[in-house]
This record gives structure tokens, sequence and C-alpha cells, in this order.
């Protein structure tokens, strides 16, 4: 795939933007970029902005949005547009939409940020952030230094892991992590969902109708919300395991089977799978800021109500922080309201005492 000029960003011939400068065709991922390159003739982005949004994920993209409302000077940085909403194969009651997919919210998120709202933006990832006099630097994949006197961490969160032998051997061969795509891999098989969450039930509800049975194993009660627990109950070939751990993963070349155990007890029960997916929750990607701003025990940013950390200058916001309710329209909330306090910070800034 040709990379965009402007941002670096793969894009495909039949959906880009184009622009033909001396003979030579130039592929955009937007008509932002495009006149970027057009107008200003560059091929580069600066290395200094006002702000530097880190994530791409609902809060990152809404954070974005909201800075170019704003009129501030914003970078946003990602190594991928969506972050786990693009996961989520339904979503019920965002604000306009009864029920919409992950991809397809995610997508309108897009069209919105490149379509109606520019913003520069670099698809990579960070390496690194320090702070420097004046603000902070940020080290791209790319080895490109980006500075800014503000910042909003929008990293998000990744999926947790059993860490159980033959987890790593069966990766793909069996065993995934939730993504909707995997379940095509399953059809008609007998496979295991592991966790009570909302992210567990969803693949439940996913799963039933494809597959021949699912073993949905839980180390407690199931937590998720009542009205996903009440829809999965009258699947038939759904079978419960509540407080049951996971001992091991078993099979050859590719998974055939894992072992479970009763919580606090010894009697063990071999269940011959083809699939399992783990939904055992989420942990924050915070350790890129973990040196300059204060985490709690679970790891998340520690934020003021108006998104503000313990560092002055940097802000946060979505599911890397303590905010209450990890949800796609908290998060997409706590992005917007993270722009607005980061551009008022940088107004203060350049305020000047009377003389």
């Amino acid at each position: 795939m040709p990379l965009d000029p402007v941002c670096k960003t793969a894009v495909a011939e039949e959906n880009a933007v184009t622009a033909e400068c001396d003979g030579v065709i130039y592929y955009f991922c937007s008509p932002g970029c495009k006149e970027k390159f057009l107008g200003d003739k560059v091929c580069a982005l600066r290395a200094a902005y006002e702000l530097i949004i880190i994530g791409g994920g609902p809060a990152g993209l809404t954070a974005a949005v909201y800075s170019t409302i704003l009129k501030t000077d914003a970078l946003l940085i990602t190594k991928d547009l969506g972050g786990q909403a693009v996961d989520s194969a339904k979503i019920e009651n965002y604000m306009g939409f009864d029920f919409i997919t992950g991809p397809e919210l995610i997508e309108k998120f897009k069209h919105q940020l490149f379509g109606s709202h520019y913003i520069d933006h670099s698809v990579c990832a960070v390496e690194k952030i320090t702070a420097v006099e004046g603000g902070f630097n940020v080290v791209t994949g790319e080895l490109k230094t980006f500075f800014a006197p503000a910042l909003l961490v929008a990293t998000g969160m990744t999926r947790k892991k059993l860490k159980l032998p033959g987890e790593e051997k069966f990766l793909r061969r069996g065993i995934f992590y939730g993504n909707i795509q995997d379940i095509s891999f399953v059809q008609g098989k007998d496979v295991a969902v592991i966790g009570g969450g909302n992210t567990a039930l969803q693949l439940v509800e996913n799963l039933h109708p494809v597959v021949r049975n699912i073993y949905l194993i839980s180390h407690s009660e199931l937590s998720g919300d009542p009205a996903s627990i009440e829809r999965i109950v009258p699947c038939r070939n759904v079978h419960r395991y509540e407080n049951y751990t996971v001992v091991e993963f078993i099979g050859e070349n590719r998974l055939s089977g894992l072992t479970i155990r009763r919580m606090a007890g010894r009697e063990k029960v071999d269940l011959a799978v083809e699939g399992a997916f783990i939904a055992i929750g989420l942990r924050p990607n915070s350790s890129l800021a973990a040196h300059l701003v204060q985490l709690n025990a679970r790891g998340e940013i520690v934020i003021q109500p108006d998104c503000s950390t313990t560092c002055p200058g940097i802000f946060a916001a979505g599911d890397v922080t303590n905010a209450f309710g990890k949800r796609i329209i908290i998060a997409s909330g706590e992005g917007a309201k993270a722009a607005m306090a980061a551009r008022q910070y940088l107004l203060d800034l350049r305020k000047k005492p009377c003389v």
C-alpha cells in the first residue's frame, strides 16, 4: 500500500484521496493531509505544537476533534485508530444510536476528525516522554521527536493475559482475545469463553448462534450487566462454570482442550474445545507517563475533575485513568473535557502579569 506523504499512514489506493504533482500521483488518508501537502509543500510534520495527544481510541479522537474546534495547535500520535472500541461487536445506547458496532462508530469518528476537523497526525507508537524546560519531548517509534508545552495521554487499556501453560503456544491457533474477526475461526465448534464481565458476555452473545457449545468459565459469579446475563440464560448451548479457574491449555499443534479447577477446591474438569476466548479484563497503558504522573494501585493515571494530573501540563482521559466507568461514551466525554482543560492551561501560560 502507498504511504500518505504527510502522516505516513498506509492507505488503500481505491479509497484514498489523490493528487498529482510534477507527474507523480500521491495518495492521502484524508482531504486535510492532501491540503497540507499541496498548500505547505511539506512532507513532514512540524517539530513543535501547543498540545500533543497520545492515543487514538474514543478519548483521544474526541480530544482531537475538540482541540481543532478550540483552535488549539495540536498533534495526534497513535499506533492505531479506534483502540479497544474496534473490537466491540455491539455498542448499545451511545448517544444518537440505539445500536452500532465498534468499527462503524470509529469510522464515523475518523470521518469527523479527518473530514470535518482536520488535525495533524502521525500513525506510529510513542516510545518515550521526557520533561524538558517549557514542556515535554515525545519520541516516536520512527525516532522523531516532537515538543509541546502540554500533553494529553489517552492511551487506553490492553487485554490481560492468563499467563498459563499453553497460552502463548496456541495464540491464534485456538486461543484468542476477543476480537470480532476471530469468531470466524470457530464456527460449528466447541469453544470456551473465559471471564465473567461485559466483554465475556458480549462474546457469548456473538458466538452462540454460530458455534456448537460454549463453556463460560468465570472465577466468580458473573459480574456483567444484568441485562446481558438475562440474554444468555435461555441459550441452551451455553454451559456456565462459575467459581472455576483455568489451570492449563492442552493440545499438540492447535488447542484441543483445557483443564479447569473449582475455586478453593481440588475438583478438576477437562473440557474438549477448539477455541478459547480470554476476556478477563484490561490493564491501563500508563507506563509511558508513569515516571511523570501519579498512578493508583491498579496502574491508572490519577486525574482531577478537569482531567489534570499531578504533573502540570499533562492531562489524561479515558480508560487509562481512574475516572469512574470504563465505557466508550464516558471515554469520549472525558476526551472532550481534557481538551478543554488543556486549552485553558495553554491560555493561562500566555498570560503575563500586569506591570
